[in-house]
């Protein structure tokens, strides 16, 4: 079984008011926590045995995780008694493991104090803002086809702002937020276990630590999905987000109605 390791444990400034109460993974996008959304994608994958790196406000998702069972399914108090019974409506055959891996640490620091739970295979890995129409059978099975200890995906982000095409100094093409023409990292990591002697204090940072390294040795390969991905870093990622999911064409939405985590 392969394991899926989400990075929920980052303090999410940018985020404003929305993360003074809660983590950044917990930011609810059309009434469900991005965290959940990501699980959504993995699972609909197959991936369904999860371990969450907590930090930031961690009694916020165990919380959320604690009461999941009653939060998505019909009760009945009997109050005399001090019982419940529950109507239990879509179970999720997952195990979730809830993790906390420092307030502090940075996001090779939090793979570092999951070492002993990573060590028995090939895991995933990515992080709890970004959500992708990525296939992750198709990732899998190029990380396994290269030999390497590790594999990141590469996405094109939407450009912040439009493009306009001129004709001299005439207008003849205005261009709303194309896709970029740069690839960066979109997450939605492949590891090795080898990859943890590579990491071996909270201070380091997955990005520029730890992926520096494995490229100086040969070891880091690029999958590059040029499908939908998008990351809620600002409130206007999140708004857009909002967008898609209220139009019923939310990209990243590929499981089906009734097994997964939410309402």
């Amino acid at each position: 079984m392969i394991k899926v390791v989400l990075l929920a444990g980052g303090f999410g400034t940018r985020l404003g008011e929305e993360t003074t109460v809660k983590p950044k993974p917990m930011v609810e996008i059309g009434g469900l926590p991005m965290l959940c959304h990501i699980m959504n994608i993995y699972s609909a994958h197959g991936f369904n045995e999860f371990i969450v790196a907590l930090g930031y406000k961690a009694e916020v998702v165990k919380q959320y995780f604690l009461n999941y069972m009653y939060l998505q399914s019909d009760f009945t108090l009997h109050m005399g008694k001090s019982s419940i019974d529950v109507m239990k409506r879509r179970p999720l055959d997952w195990t979730v493991h809830l993790v906390d891996t420092g307030l502090h640490s940075m996001t090779g620091g939090r793979m570092h104090r999951l070492r002993d739970r990573l060590a028995g295979g090939t895991f995933m890995m990515t992080y709890g803002d970004g959500v992708s129409d990525i296939d992750l059978k198709r990732l899998l099975d190029f990380h396994r086809s290269h030999g390497k200890l590790a594999t990141l995906t590469l996405v094109r982000p939407r450009a912040r702002f439009g493009t306009v095409d001129l004709a001299g100094d005439q207008v003849v093409r205005f261009k709303e937020k194309v896709e970029t023409e740069s690839w960066i990292n979109g997450g939605f990591f492949v590891f090795e276990p080898g990859v943890l002697k590579y990491v071996s204090r909270d201070e380091e940072v997955l990005e520029s630590d730890v992926f520096t390294r494995l490229a100086e040795d040969g070891e880091l390969m690029a999958y590059r999905h040029k499908g939908f991905w998008e990351c809620m870093d600002t409130m206007r990622d999140k708004i857009y987000l909002e967008s898609l999911w209220a139009s019923g064409e939310a990209p990243w939405k590929r499981w089906p109605n009734g097994r997964e985590c939410g309402p």
